[in-house]
C-alpha cells in the first residue's frame, strides 16, 4: 500500500503545481503564439517557458482514484476507479446503486 500512497501524494503535488503556474504559463504560451510580436520577446518568453518546473504542466497530471490510487479506469467526475465505486455500492454506501445479477 506504501505505493500507492506515494502515487496519491505525487499526484496531490502535481496538481498544486499545476495550479499554482497555470495562469503564468497561459500568458507566456500566448506571447509565444502570438506572431505580431518580435521574435525576441517570442523567445525569451519560450525561454522563460521551458524554465518552469515540468510538473506545472497539465499534461503530466493523470486521474488517479483518491481512495486507491488506482490510475486505469477512473470516473473523472468522482475522481474514483471502477473497483472502488463498486465496493462502495457493495458496501450500501451510495445510495441508488444496485448490484445487477441474472
Amino acid at each position: 500500500m506504501g505505493i500507492m500512497k506515494n502515487l496519491i501524494e505525487r499526484d496531490k503535488k502535481r496538481r498544486l503545481l499545476v495550479a499554482k503556474y497555470e495562469q503564468k504559463r497561459v500568458i507566456l504560451k500566448a506571447l509565444t503564439l502570438k506572431g505580431s510580436l518580435s521574435k525576441s520577446i517570442r523567445f525569451k518568453a519560450t525561454l522563460e517557458l521551458s524554465s518552469l518546473p515540468k510538473n506545472s504542466s497539465k499534461t503530466r497530471l493523470n486521474n488517479r482514484c483518491v481512495l486507491t490510487g488506482r490510475g486505469k479506469a477512473v470516473l473523472r467526475s468522482f475522481r474514483i476507479s471502477r473497483v472502488a465505486i463498486r465496493t462502495l455500492g457493495s458496501d450500501g454506501l451510495i445510495s441508488g446503486f444496485t448490484k445487477s445479477s441474472w
